[in-house]
């Protein structure tokens, strides 16, 4: 664990898309993180931009894709609510433009 706070916890994914992949859970156990209080919803994502501000202090990387799969449909896994913050470097994708868009392909690219 890297970060505790009275209702969530921050660590490192077992299984990292980047270096430095970081996930956010709260103490509670929900499978969508908008099963939580409005008050706890914001505790994790407070606790998700101080993750953010270290791993930029830690990584120096040059962005970050912060984000979640809320439901099976959307690619969630893990039944337990998590936010995951993805260090980026430039590079380390041929073009990243798009972003998280690229989770439907053909809807991705939108420009030119």
């Amino acid at each position: 664990m890297i970060r505790e706070t009275a209702s969530a916890f921050a660590l490192y994914d077992a299984f990292p898309a980047a270096d430095g992949h970081v996930l956010i859970l709260p103490k509670d156990h929900v499978r969508s993180l908008y099963e939580l209080p409005v008050a706890i919803q914001a505790e994790l994502w407070q606790l998700a931009a101080e993750m953010r501000n270290w791993l930029k202090q830690e990584l120096n990387p040059d962005g970050f894709n912060i984000g979640l799969n809320d439901g099976e449909a959307a690619g969630q896994t893990v039944d337990h609510a998590h936010i995951h913050i993805i260090p980026r470097r430039t590079g380390d994708v041929e073009d990243p433009r798009g972003g998280v868009r690229w989770v439907l392909p053909e809807r991705a690219k939108y420009w030119g």
